[in-house]
């Protein structure tokens, strides 16, 4: 009896190191992920010409806001806030919008070549964008669509990431919800609006997020096309802060924070339909 007793009881202690182990590496691997975004905080509430002090400044000894002050000044801060809003609540509509109408016409309907254009349309994710750039603006230019919200969002009107995620979420969805409304003399699309977009709410929300994240924090692709300063996007316009010789790291840090937190806030309100949505398409 009493080697049973600490049998159990060296089990316990084992299950108990187990955890602990997983739980400190966890907590490791956080605190290397949440570092960085909080070294950007300090720095930005930093008095200016204090960045380099040694020993270095974890917590400001008196913070300020006077970083962010300049970078008010420098660039029009709120108009290219306003320009990334816009471009990337319409890149996120359309988006939703051709993904899944696409997924849908994937996965639910039945017709001749469905599986084989499907992979077609999947390899075209192994073409680096850089190689459509220059015909992408090319393009562009002959429309006249220079320095404007069209060469922004209408090149990324469509995702063939985001009509694979939806696909592999709708593909789960049992059939006979559809055939049940057939029944009752649903058409296709009553199908698609009332049953299959509101199941896939989830995966939904997980490409807004993916979306959002792209066209808010898109670069190369406004550099090209932009050339008047109040259509410029947030990251376009925070790379005039940088000097040619010196750096003003309080002030890029301030703008790196005033980039950062809007999409920090919307992982956060999609957390729970971010991870449910990725659960469901079978990404890892």
């Amino acid at each position: 009896m009493s080697s049973m007793l600490v049998l159990a009881s060296g089990t316990r202690l084992r299950r108990r190191l187990n955890n602990g182990s997983r739980y400190v590496l966890i907590l490791f691997g956080a605190l290397t992920m949440v570092a960085p975004f909080l070294w950007m905080l300090s720095t930005s509430l930093k008095a200016p010409g204090s960045v380099l002090t040694v020993p270095p400044e974890i917590i400001p000894s008196a913070p300020t806001l006077e970083s962010y002050r300049r970078v008010a000044d420098t660039i029009p801060i709120v108009r290219m806030l306003a320009n990334s809003l816009i471009v990337t609540v319409a890149t996120v509509a359309l988006q939703l919008t051709t993904c899944a109408l696409s997924a849908y016409a994937f996965s639910r309907m039945r017709w001749k070549g469905r599986d084989a254009l499907f992979i077609v349309y999947l390899a075209t994710l192994m073409i680096p964008g850089q190689v459509t750039i220059t015909p992408l603006f090319i393009l562009i230019k002959q429309l006249g669509w220079n320095n404007s919200y069209q060469a922004l969002i209408l090149p990324a009107a469509t995702s063939a990431f985001g009509t694979f995620l939806l696909r592999q979420a709708m593909i789960t969805i049992p059939r006979e919800y559809e055939e049940a409304a057939f029944l009752d003399g649903a058409s296709h699309w009553g199908v698609f609006r009332s049953i299959i977009v509101p199941m896939s709410r989830a995966s939904l929300a997980t490409l807004a997020v993916f979306s959002a994240m792209g066209a808010w924090n898109d670069f190369l692709w406004p550099l090209i096309v932009l050339k008047d300063p109040d259509m410029m996007t947030l990251p376009v316009g925070l790379a005039l802060l940088q000097g040619r010789y010196t750096n003003d790291w309080n002030m890029i840090m301030a703008g790196a924070v005033i980039s950062v937190v809007p999409i920090v806030v919307a992982f956060f309100a999609a957390q729970r339909s971010f991870v449910n949505g990725m659960v469901s398409s079978g990404l890892k």
